[in-house]
Formats: C-alpha cells, sequence, structure tokens
C-alpha cells in the first residue's frame, strides 16, 4: 500500500479522474507537447502584430495614429482576456479545456484574417497618390476587427493556462521533478522567445515579400497542428482539479469587510474568525486594518441547517483569507508603476516601424522587410538573459552573496532602460525628420537617406529593459502571493501589459488631439514626415522619468513591508 502512495502524485489526477501515476503521467514529454503549442500562439500573435501598422496603413489606408492604436488595442485587449481565461479555467473548464477550446478561437481567427487579406472585396483599391487613397469601409474593417478579436481572445485564454498546466506535468513535493520544474521554466522562456524570432523574421518576411494571406495561412495550419499535437497526450497528463476562482474569495472579503464598515475591531485579533489548517494559517498584520472587519464574527454570519450551520462566506471571512486579500493589495503600488514600460514597449511595434518603412532597409540586394527590425528587440532580450545568467549571477553571488538582483531591481533597471530607450528614439527621430526635410520627404525620395540600422539602439535598449522587467515582475507577482492566488497573481501581472498598450493608444490620442487643434496635424501626423514624432517620445522619456521617482518610493515601502510581515510572522 505505502509502494502504491509512492507512485501517486498527490494533487492530481488522471485523465479518468483516478490518482495521477508517477511512472505513466506528467514529466517532459507531456510538458514538450504544452510547449509546441506556446510556440504557435507567439508565432502568430506577434507575426501578426509587429506588422500589422504597415498593413493598415499601406493597404487598408488608415492614418499613422489610427493603425498605431488599433494595435495597441489588439495587443491590450489579448493580455487583459487572460483574466477570463483564468477565471475559466479556474472556476469550471480546467486548464487543458481552457487551451483546447482558446486553441481553436485563435485558429478560426487567424483563417479569418487570412481571408480577409486575400479577398479584394474586404479590402480598399490600391492608390497610386495620396490624393486618391480611399480608407477602408466599415464593413472591411469590421471583418478585420473580428479576426484580430478572435485571435485576442484565443491568445487570452492560452496564456492564462499555458505555462500553470506545464507546470502541473511536475511535482513539487518530489525533488527530482522540483528541479525539472525549474528547468521547465526556463524553456517556457526561451520557447516565447525562438516563437518571436520566427515570427518577426521568416513570417514578416512572407507578408512582405510572397502575401499576407500565405503567412496568415501558415498560422492557422500551424495552430491547428499544435491543437492535434496536444490532444495526443490526453493520457499522459496530470489534472488539477479546480478550486475555484481567487476573485470570488476576494470579492467576498471586500464584500463582508463593506457590510461590516460600521463595526468594531476587537482589542484581541486572536478573536477574530479563524477556521483554516493549521499548516497553511497566515498570521495577522496590521496593514489594511479595514479589511480585518471581514473576519469580525457577527449575528447572522452563520446559516443554519439540518446538520448544524454552515458559515456564509459574503459575511464572515477567515483572518487567513483576509490576509491573502492583503497581500494582493501589497503588490498594486508596484503592479501600478510598472504600466508604463509597457507603453514604451508599444512604442516598438508601432511608430518605430513606422519609422524603419520610410528608412533605407537594404544589404546589398536584400531588402529587409520594416517589421523585421524588431529581431533587434528579440535578440536584446535573448543577450540580456544570457549576459545575466552567464556573468551577472555569478559575480553578484560572489560580491553579495545573492543569486543575482532581487526583484525590484530587475524591475528598476527595466524601467530605467525604456526611459533611455525612449530618449534614444527621440535623438533618432530628430536625425530622421532633418534628413527628410532636406530631401522634401518620402513622396520625393522613398526611402530616404538615412540607415534603419539607426533604430538599433531604441529596440536594444527596450528589448533589454524587458529581459529584466518581465523576469522581475513575474517573480515579484509570483513569490509575494499567497498560494492560493499564484494563478490570480500571474493574470495581475499580465493586466500590467494590456493596461500598458490602453495607455499607449490614450496617449497617442490625446496628442492628436492637443497638438493638432489648431488647422495643423500635430506632432502624430497621418504622415511622420509632417509630424513630430521625436516630440512624442520625448513626452514618454519624461513621463518615464517621473514614474521611475514613484517607483523608488514604492520600492523603499515595499522593503519596508517586506521586514514588518517578517517580523509579525516572527511573532
Amino acid at each position: 500500500m505505502d509502494g502504491k502512495q509512492g507512485w501517486t502524485v498527490a494533487d492530481a489526477v488522471d485523465y479518468k479522474g483516478f490518482p495521477a501515476d508517477r511512472s505513466k503521467t506528467g514529466g517532459w514529454v507531456p510538458a514538450a507537447l504544452i510547449l509546441g503549442i506556446e510556440i504557435c500562439e507567439r508565432l502568430s500573435t506577434m507575426g501578426i502584430a509587429v506588422n500589422l501598422v504597415t498593413y493598415l496603413g499601406g493597404t487598408m489606408h488608415l492614418p499613422s495614429s489610427t493603425s498605431a492604436n488599433v494595435v495597441t488595442d489588439f495587443l491590450g485587449t489579448s493580455f487583459l482576456l487572460c483574466l477570463l481565461g483564468g477565471f475559466l479555467a479556474d472556476s469550471f473548464l480546467g486548464r487543458f479545456k481552457t487551451i483546447v477550446i482558446f486553441a481553436c478561437i485563435q485558429t478560426l481567427g487567424t483563417g479569418t484574417l487570412a481571408l480577409s487579406t486575400k479577398l479584394p472585396s474586404l479590402r480598399p483599391p490600391s492608390c497610386h497618390s495620396d490624393e486618391n487613397c480611399e480608407e477602408a469601409n466599415g464593413f472591411q474593417m469590421g471583418i478585420l476587427y473580428l479576426a484580430l478579436y478572435l485571435i485576442a481572445l484565443g491568445t487570452g485564454g492560452l496564456k492564462s493556462s499555458v505555462s500553470g498546466f506545464g507546470t502541473d506535468q511536475f511535482d513539487e513535493k518530489n525533488e527530482a521533478e522540483k528541479t525539472q520544474m525549474a528547468y521547465f521554466f526556463n524553456r517556457f522562456f526561451f520557447f516565447i522567445s525562438l516563437g518571436s524570432l520566427t515570427a518577426v523574421t521568416v513570417l514578416v518576411y512572407i507578408q512582405d515579400e510572397v502575401g499576407r494571406s500565405l503567412a496568415y495561412g501558415i498560422c492557422t495550419i500551424s495552430m491547428f497542428i499544435a491543437i492535434l499535437v496536444i490532444m495526443s497526450g490526453i493520457k499522459r497528463y496530470r489534472y488539477k482539479k479546480s478550486a475555484g476562482s481567487p476573485i470570488v474569495n476576494i470579492f467576498q472579503v471586500l464584500v463582508a469587510a463593506i457590510r461590516k464598515r460600521n463595526m468594531d475591531l476587537p482589542y484581541d485579533y486572536n478573536m477574530l474568525h479563524e477556521n483554516s489548517p493549521e499548516g497553511s494559517r497566515i498570521h495577522h498584520t496590521d496593514q489594511f486594518r479595514c479589511l480585518d472587519k471581514a473576519a469580525v464574527v457577527a449575528e447572522g454570519d452563520f446559516v443554519k441547517n439540518g446538520s448544524g450551520s454552515t458559515l456564509n462566506p459574503w459575511n464572515l471571512s477567515t483572518v487567513t483569507r483576509v490576509e491573502e486579500v492583503k497581500m494582493m493589495a501589497r503588490l498594486l503600488p508596484v503592479w501600478a508603476t510598472t504600466i508604463l514600460f509597457w507603453t514604451a514597449y508599444a512604442q516598438m511595434i508601432t511608430f518605430s516601424v513606422q519609422q524603419a518603412s520610410t528608412m533605407e532597409r537594404s544589404i546589398g540586394g536584400f531588402r529587409i522587410p520594416a517589421g523585421s527590425l524588431t529581431v533587434f528587440f528579440v535578440l536584446a532580450i535573448l543577450l540580456t538573459c544570457a549576459i545575466y545568467d552567464c556573468f551577472i549571477i555569478p559575480l553578484w553571488k560572489k560580491w553579495k552573496g545573492k543569486p543575482g538582483f532581487t526583484d525590484l531591481q530587475r524591475m528598476a533597471l527595466g524601467l530605467i532602460l525604456s526611459t533611455l530607450g525612449m530618449a534614444a528614439a527621440a535623438v533618432v527621430e530628430m536625425k530622421r525628420l532633418s534628413v527628410a526635410k532636406a530631401v522634401g520627404g518620402t513622396t520625393t525620395v522613398n526611402p530616404l537617406p538615412i540607415s534603419v540600422f539607426m533604430l538599433i539602439p531604441q529596440f536594444f535598449l527596450v528589448g533589454a529593459g524587458e529581459a529584466f522587467i518581465y523576469t522581475g515582475q513575474l517573480d515579484f507577482f509570483i513569490t509575494r502571493s499567497p498560494k492560493s492566488m499564484k494563478t490570480m497573481s500571474t493574470g495581475l501581472f499580465l493586466t500590467t501589459l494590456a493596461l500598458g498598450f490602453f495607455m499607449s493608444s490614450f496617449l497617442v490620442s490625446v496628442v492628436k488631439k492637443v497638438t493638432g487643434s489648431h488647422g495643423g496635424e500635430g506632432w502624430l501626423a497621418d504622415d511622420i514626415d509632417n509630424g513630430r514624432l521625436d516630440c512624442f517620445y520625448g513626452l514618454l522619456a519624461i513621463l518615464g522619468v517621473m514614474n521611475f521617482g514613484v517607483y523608488l518610493v514604492v520600492a523603499r515601502w515595499n522593503k519596508k513591508d517586506d521586514k514588518a510581515v517578517e517580523m509579525e510572522s516572527v511573532v
């Protein structure tokens, strides 16, 4: 009997619902099948996003600012929908079903996009001069939006569950599998970068030189194959039972605290309600004391039934449940100050690509697609990760006795590098505009006699910044959240990406309206040669400096808060 128990995984089941057999389920084989669908998701999403702005401007004839907003809204929605996917996975579907269902939705979206770029009736007629350009009509844009937001919905559901389902294949309580899980995270990030690299090189080249419908068709077929591959491992996977959505738990604490807002807290916090198992209890802390009222016992908190009474979770919460909400609340200040990084990131796949489309991109007889300039962005991420792992971590461990920078330090580096990237982008754009003015703009000379490789510094700086801030945020949100809310905290992290893209759309709309209000086209003109994109980049750099100042205050508060929580735990 003891031997039998040793071969089963405590909190996982197989496809029949029986306790998972360690020798027949989980491990690297099913994890590899899950990594395959992540490659295809990145190939589709990034391959579409990085070059979409050129299609919107060149084929659909939309203004540059409108094109940029379409792209950032699409990406923002993709990451925001991760919360929906996580909620459905935790509460109803489970991670495997969520992945398969939303992968099918993404396949439908890429297929619709391939169709919309293939049929002449779904795009406006070609134009030979600026005066005769006809923008896409409502029906044409409607089909395009349908395709993009089906892809966004599919991406949101996939991203919310793929990494979690991958880690489900390893048992944290088994030392050998725990080590394998650490490697899984590294390989997961590697495959994300590999999919992105393939997207910004091969897929973008096919879009520009062969045809967009073929490129999007490749995305559709690859995702369909990935669905078949992941379904082939049904008998090999380990499945975790849904434990309910942490979002509901948070709302229960908030509702209970609001209902009891007029009640007094007891003089002794041991009088607060607590019935959690001893091993999983969280000690009471003094922060956010208003939430403690959710654990004050009052009349009507227990509902009588035939066998006794049951607790109404919307009226009364345990101290542990309240402390879990407090832990999530402590994440919010850092969450808010990292949003602006992703606003700067958004410029790399919108306005920076538009800049590249006007510049000299030839190497010998080969012309680099404008969207492929983001390859330097991906290379910066991979190079930074390699340098950090091979050099910085060992040196820092010898000097400080710690394995690399802390999560707060990595996020700080990301914010600094993105601000420097926006400053570099402003300087390069000033140079590009001076060349455009000298030769009469791209309507006279196309491309402009200025090398596209001048854009490399901004791509490298923001790319290196992402390597630091992405890993720093992931570490921060996972390690500082309660065990029962790890999925929720990951979703919270992904909302910083979503809100960063939406912030970009908001800033673009505001700047377009304010600077173009006196009859001129303003900073963000339809033709960037007639605008002042350098001023927009400069604005983002200034906002970055201000945001970093706020971040330093928040980071210092978090360090003090960590010490206070440690002292409470000791007591």
